[in-house]
């Protein structure tokens, strides 16, 4: 959810600062590892494959020892015939504040600003997703909180300070997304707490003070009363986020792992040095605002497509793994070959395209026996494989293709290739900013890695999370795998 339309900003700042003069928040006073726990929001209930796509089309729309991450969710995406997608949502809460209060937000490593709803939003729903209460987070209920002034650094490196913000302002902020809905507020400086790794499976608490966003308006999805939340915790690349925040003051290394249990659900989600299982790495695509990596070939069983190199390489900018999408996305020249040589393998299949979206049939053995394996190849020969029960998915008693054509978007999307949960899940994912590189292997995500304590030069296990729907969370840092960069947004960077 990162990215900024700024003509929208320029028509979105003027009545947000009408609105923060009409309700004033003056007045403010002024490497350890973690735990954070994360549960899967449609838990329980069936998901689509039209449900997983709309939530595609709102995401395209940042003391050195390890943190533990739990996860918690149901594994294989299921579909939502209601609103006719497929959806795997996590959720989870976060500790904000001096005393500490409970906030449940969305994680996504696509976007790089935090931000929770505020006492300002008169209209942002008290109560979300499954009843949940969401509390409206308060700077003058904080002993530690305080308000982040136009002529911060902070606020001039993102830009806050596009519209009437001087010295003695706060420094505003504007997430617009790809399906109109936005967020506006103002940053504050607060402690988050977090559970950082003490031992084999054990953890203590830790916290560390983050900028983030105060929100003060939302529109659209983002003030749903029914898949409210309380906001977004960013995980990107650049300074603003919470990773890099944490990072900057010596408390984590910028380095972290994800272990989606696509089989089981829940899974591993880790800040710091894994060095168990080891993780073969290709480097991250230079100057580009997300995780962007260069494909070079892919395989549809032991036959390669015949595509050239540049085709793959998406004019330089590379493929984007995100596994807050939820199926992948391919440009429509290699989109057209791949699904064309997988249906190869069934010839007498009577395709249906269901929604006017997806290519659809009935099969009723068993996918893996009667599909391919498909496998992606990156630089430096690093290779993912997708089985056919990883992109195959049921859906109105049929079985639809999980790949999706970006350029069916627009004519000028048709170069995007995003990789999302349809091909991370079962893998251990490594981002490693500190070498500018990303990895991944097959793993059982359900065991344990292993994290160096960066201090003592100790390795400790972190084991695997499957946080039910009813289950009382304790009060840590708890983390959200979403990720919701809308593909729109993305796709103009």
């Amino acid at each position: 959810m990162e990215r900024r339309f700024r003509s929208l900003l320029l028509l979105l700042l003027p009545p947000l600062l009408n609105f923060l003069s009409l309700n004033p928040v003056a007045g403010i006073g002024g490497g350890a590892a973690g735990v954070i726990k994360v549960n899967y929001k449609f838990a329980g209930s069936d998901a689509s494959l039209s449900a997983l796509r709309a939530h595609d089309d709102i995401r395209h729309l940042s003391i050195l020892a390890g943190v533990d991450l739990p996860l918690g969710g149901t594994g294989r995406m299921h579909v939502l015939v209601v609103s006719f997608a497929i959806i795997r949502l996590y959720y989870a809460k976060i500790g904000i504040g001096t005393p500490s209060e409970d906030y449940y937000v969305q994680v996504d490593t696509g976007t790089d600003i935090t931000w929770v709803n505020c006492i300002q939003c008169h209209q942002c729903p008290r109560r979300g997703y499954h009843g949940i209460e969401l509390p409206l987070y308060n700077p003058k209920d904080s002993l530690t909180g305080k308000l982040v002034s136009c002529e911060e650094n902070f606020c001039k490196e993102i830009g806050g300070g596009l519209s009437g913000c001087n010295a003695n302002s706060s420094c505003l902020y504007t997430e617009v997304y790809g399906d109109g809905s936005y967020t506006i507020g103002y940053f504050v400086e607060d402690v988050v707490q977090y559970d950082r790794i003490s031992g084999d499976l054990e953890t203590k608490s830790a916290n560390g003070s983050v900028i983030f966003g105060c929100g003060a308006q939302q529109s659209g999805d983002l003030g749903s009363s029914d898949e409210a939340l309380n906001g977004i915790l960013g995980f990107g690349k650049s300074n603003s986020s919470m990773l890099s925040q944490l990072a900057s003051s010596g408390r984590v290394k910028k380095m972290f792992a994800h272990c989606l249990d696509g089989v089981n659900g829940g899974g591993i989600f880790a800040i710091g040095h894994v060095v168990q299982p080891l993780v073969n790495t290709t480097p991250l695509v230079p100057n580009q605002p997300h995780y962007n990596v260069n494909m070079t070939g892919i395989q549809v069983g032991h036959v390669f497509l015949n595509l050239t190199t540049d085709i793959y390489m998406a004019d330089k900018r590379g493929a984007i793994i995100d596994s807050g999408t939820t199926l992948a996305y391919l440009p429509q020249m290699i989109y057209e070959p791949l699904v064309k040589k997988i249906l190869s393998w069934q010839m007498d299949l009577k395709l249906q395209l269901l929604h006017d979206l997806y290519t659809c049939f009935d099969f009723s053995g068993s996918v893996d026996d009667g599909f391919p394996t498909v496998t992606l190849h990156f630089q430096n020969s690093l290779s993912l494989m997708v089985y056919p029960h990883e992109y195959l998915f049921p859906f109105e008693d049929l079985m639809c293709i999980g790949w999706q054509s970006s350029g069916l978007e627009s004519q000028d999307k048709q170069n995007i290739t995003l990789l999302g949960d349809l091909v991370l899940a079962n893998k251990l994912v490594l981002y490693d900013l500190e070498k500018q590189a990303i990895g991944w292997t097959e793993y059982n995500c359900s065991s344990s890695i292993q994290i160096k304590d960066e201090i003592t030069g100790s390795v400790h296990l972190v084991g695997a999370h499957t946080l039910s729907r009813g289950s009382r969370f304790s009060l840590h840092v708890v983390f959200l795998l979403l990720m919701m960069a809308v593909l729109h947004g993305v796709i103009q960077q």
